[in-house]
């Protein structure tokens, strides 16, 4: 890339708002590409599996994913902050649309077993290690520092749409031409992503003393340092995995069992996530739209205080028409709140640090709070839903509370 592309770059997120960036446009683009072929690849992967195997089989094969996946997350922060998120992304999907087409192969001309899907499995978990702090890096080098709130929302906005489009085009793509067929279709929309990727524009590299010393372990430590150090950073990753973890319980498993303890059925479990989703891409399309919200530590923290109270409301609603509602406002305050905790953290971090401080978040998030999935279910099982539903908004509500109570954090501003 030569100096003219490099200034170009930080130019046009200087300028131009994220929205009307044709740079970020083609960053989103990939992004949409790539977030769909996720969903066709994931159901794909599950109906493979419950056709090769026991369910039983099916679903230690759908799981294996988050082993690599938690054990490699830090590292993959440092990847991302040497070798540079752009590229990091180019080659995650490169290998992910090389692999999912391979696995599509050989479903084609035979019936292989478990083994290719387990494999696939291990090195998908593998690619997220590298692939999600890379994802939280890249924005950092593609727009302005004042755009951070906006290219959060439309990252939002594009997770949404993926959920919506990408469930229903996998079910059409086994429909026509079975297991073999989504997955074909899953590799094809990583592939699209891949054009995109390198016609995007990038600053330059920001520089980091760590390289000097010339190892991968001082990269990772000094990204830890950075953040014990940080009077924003700590207090900001404690509020993200404290949310979290309180939270993906009961929006994963216990909004199952509290609609099948109340007779709901699953039409009302969809109407209830119905009302989640559409909350959380109104905040994503506000903030889009907006760009900024002021004051925006001290909004983090009471939004953060307000969504665990109703989370722990949803448990005692008299019926579904309340409960849609509930869910409604929760997804809409904690869509405000994540996009601020992403953009904040992009926005606190060292330039040369951002990979890094992503995937400390991002262990938390994919590695730790899935682990809460058993623990509601068996606590729930226990205690009824009540009591599950109050202690989870019981730890959201301590995440926000710590954001009150850190004088920095809660002073915090997203830059102008």
């Amino acid at each position: 890339m030569t100096s003219t592309q490099t200034g170009s770059a930080t130019a046009a997120g200087a300028e131009r708002a994220a929205h009307r960036d044709p740079n970020v446009l083609r960053w989103l683009g990939a992004y949409a590409s790539s977030a769909v072929g996720d969903n066709v690849y994931y159901l794909a992967l599950s109906w493979a599996a419950v056709q090769a195997g026991t369910p039983a089989q099916a679903g230690l094969v759908t799981a294996l994913s988050a082993v690599p996946r938690a054990v490699l997350m830090l590292g993959g922060g440092v990847v991302a902050d040497r070798f540079g998120p752009r590229r990091v992304l180019i080659s995650s999907d490169a290998v992910r649309c090389a692999a999912v087409l391979a696995v599509a192969l050989l479903l084609l001309v035979g019936r292989p077993g478990l083994w290719p899907l387990a494999v696939l499995a291990l090195v998908f978990g593998a690619v997220d290690a590298v692939m999600m702090p890379a994802l939280g890096a890249l924005p950092t080098r593609i727009t302005g520092r004042g755009q951070l709130a906006r290219v959060h929302g439309m990252r939002s906005l594009a997770v949404r749409l993926a959920n919506v489009v990408g469930a229903p085009l996998g079910g059409l793509g086994v429909a026509l031409g079975g297991t073999a067929g989504a997955f074909g279709l899953a590799g094809l929309l990583f592939a699209a992503s891949l054009p995109l990727l390198i016609a995007l524009r990038v600053a330059k590299r920001p520089a980091d003393d760590t390289h000097a010393r010339g190892s991968a372990w001082s990269d990772l430590t000094g990204g830890l340092r950075h953040i014990r150090g940080h009077r924003v950073l700590l207090p900001l990753i404690v509020v993200i995995a404290l949310s979290d973890l309180g939270f993906v319980g009961p929006l994963n498993v216990g909004l199952t069992l509290l609609a099948d303890e109340r007779g709901w059925g699953a039409g009302g479990v969809g109407w209830v996530l119905a009302g989640f989703g559409t909350g959380a891409g109104a905040a994503s399309l506000l903030l889009t739209a907006r760009g900024r919200v002021p004051r925006a530590g001290l909004v983090l923290s009471v939004s953060g205080v307000v969504s665990a109270a109703a989370i722990g409301s949803l448990a005692f609603v008299p019926n579904v028409a309340v409960a849609v509602a509930v869910a409604l406002s929760v997804g809409l305050i904690s869509g405000l709140n994540g996009v601020l905790c992403g953009a904040l953290l992009q926005a606190e971090s060292g330039p040369a640090y951002v990979g890094r401080v992503t995937s400390v978040a991002t262990f938390f998030s994919l590695g730790v709070a899935p682990l809460t999935f058993p623990l509601t279910g068996a606590a729930i099982g226990l205690w009824g839903t009540g009591p599950v539903f109050v202690a989870s908004a019981v730890v959201c509500g301590f995440g926000g509370a710590v954001g009150l109570c850190a004088r920095d954090l809660r002073g915090a501003e997203l830059p102008r």
